[in-house]
């Protein structure tokens, strides 16, 4: 009788997986057939070309509640529109907000990273704890390497097998906690990271069409944003450690989980295979002992600067909160990084000299050609989205519609939050989608008297927590090719059997504690309230 139970339970998960990759199959499919996110937003601004001569004709208009101004729709499609598309184009890009901020972040991080000391970094964060707390290790590690944005992945993965691999456990199991530590939790950090910018100069541009005068920072939603990194990793292991670690395939040994040669079309996984010892070197150690040396004279310098009694780094009033350090903290970023990478270099010998910063800085800005060629298609999309009006329309028209239902605000934001985690099953780029959504989300929780930062931080959870089930990223191939350098038969089923449980984990636990957050009423950040 038992035995039976035990039959029918099995075949009842198994047909709820089947269930499942069908569902993923048809995502899949789906996303593939989205064009590339340039060709996309080129898309769009055909269809916002049309949209707005339709509204053009039918006279569309709205005022704005918080000035009173009256704008109506304006179509693209006329000589007016077709003017200002040619004569605004090069503005439109070098005015583009997030382009300057992402390009100085890399600079820095980019000499930090090629040097090593951000890998280092990382390392030590691993082996400082027992072997017992390998999982909370990888997992907090990879909240920290979000600093170094999609290259967290190259990083992160192979350095999962080798961790767990020395702790004497599966190395498959590290890489699978690696890759969804740092997909599904990819916005929370203890760290500023370049992705903190661009979401806030986004932000920032679209609360000004409200406001004007409304500054967003990159250090806006950093107390939330660095608890949640801590808290995410807590999620992880404990999912980790009481179900997953307990299935049968993820408790084999490290001699059963031997590395194998990759599938034919790995060559992603190929290249990264061959990864540094997990353990520093005396050198290596010397190297971030000096580093951090560096770290603290330039933080006790900064903090000079604007203690000094009517510094002019301070704000209006002396405001710390609107100081240029804070305002303009990307800058302070780039330099701290370029600083502690040089001197960390410099020591292992991997930056020989001075002139082999701006070399190094210049292969750090040429991985980020391709969003560069991204901002240009949306900051033409932003701005005719703007010129034409019906951004005003829909956020004036959308906060009338939430009005009138008199939905309670966290319902709004955790709705919000839900909307963007399906979406970014499709669309993995969330520079890409909040540079859609900003222009219409921002605007519309400033009307509803919802704080822009809050909008933004309830995107941030949605835009992380289904980056690890993903198909549509390339990362999710990446993870799948190093599982199979031990696994030659894993498949898109044995990584998703992991990172769905993880994942949707993590999508209800984020959830409620930002609900719980915004219930306390906790500052987002510095002089940020969350309501």
């Amino acid at each position: 009788m038992q035995m039976q139970t035990k039959d029918k339970r099995e075949i009842s998960s198994k047909g709820e997986m089947s269930r499942l990759f069908r569902v993923i199959g048809a995502i899949e499919r789906a996303g593939n057939k989205l064009p590339h996110p340039f060709w996309l937003f080129w898309i769009l601004a055909g269809v916002l070309s049309v949209a707005s001569l339709v509204l053009a004709l039918f006279d569309v208009s709205v005022t704005l509640p918080e000035s009173g101004d009256h704008v109506a729709v304006k179509s693209l499609l006329s000589l007016e529109g077709v003017k200002f598309a040619a004569s605004s184009a090069l503005d439109n890009l070098a005015a583009f907000p997030p382009l300057a901020v992402i390009l100085v972040m890399l600079l820095g991080v980019s000499v930090a990273e090629k040097s090593g000391f951000l890998e280092a970094l990382l390392r030590i964060t691993v082996v400082r704890l027992p072997g017992r707390w390998v999982t909370f290790a990888i997992a907090f590690s990879g909240m920290i390497a979000h600093v170094m944005s999609d290259s967290a992945y190259l990083v992160m993965i192979p350095l999962g097998a080798l961790a767990f691999r020395a702790a004497g456990r599966s190395p498959v199991l590290g890489v699978m906690v690696a890759y969804v530590s740092v997909s599904a939790g990819f916005n929370a950090s203890p760290l500023v990271t370049p992705s903190d910018a661009i979401r806030s100069s986004l932000s920032a541009t679209a609360a000004q069409t409200v406001d004007p005068n409304y500054v967003i920072t990159p250090v806006a939603p950093y107390f939330f944003s660095a608890v949640s990194s801590l808290f995410l990793a807590v999620v992880i292991t404990l999912v980790v450690e009481l179900v997953q670690a307990r299935r049968p395939e993820f408790a084999r040994s490290p001699e059963e989980d031997s590395p194998t040669v990759a599938a034919s079309g790995d060559e992603l996984a190929d290249e990264h295979a061959a990864v540094p010892d997990i353990h520093l070197t005396p050198t290596e150690k010397r190297a971030l002992k000096l580093a951090a040396g560096v770290f603290v004279l330039y933080a006790a310098l900064v903090i000079a600067l604007v203690s000094v009694p009517g510094s002019p780094l301070l704000g209006e009033g002396g405001s710390i909160v609107n100081s240029v350090v804070v305002v303009n903290i990307s800058v302070f970023i780039a330099l701290l990084f370029a600083l502690l990478g040089f001197v960390y270099g410099r020591v292992v010998g991997t930056v020989p000299s001075l002139s082999s910063v701006p070399v190094i800085m210049t292969e750090g800005v040429s991985k980020i050609a391709p969003v560069i060629v991204l901002f240009f298609a949306v900051s033409q999309f932003l701005a005719y989205f703007k010129w034409s009006g019906i951004g005003s329309v829909l956020t004036v028209q959308g906060a009338d519609l939430l009005h009138s239902l008199n939905a309670p605000h966290l319902l709004i934001l955790l709705a919000i939050l839900l909307s963007v985690s399906l979406l970014n099953m499709l669309i993995t780029s969330g520079s890409a989608m909040w540079s859609i959504l900003a222009p219409i989300l921002v605007p519309m929780a400033m009307y509803l008297s919802i704080r822009p930062e809050t909008a933004q931080v309830a995107f941030m959870v949605g835009d992380s927590v289904t980056n690890a089930v993903t198909p549509m990223s390339p990362y999710f191939v990446l993870a799948l090719g190093f599982v199979q350098q031990y696994r030659k038969d894993a498949g898109i089923g044995t990584l998703m059997s992991f990172t769905v449980p993880v994942a949707f984990s993590i999508l209800i636990a984020w959830s409620a504690f930002f609900a719980i957050w915004y219930g306390l009423g906790i500052p987002l950040g510095p002089g940020v309230p969350i309501r």
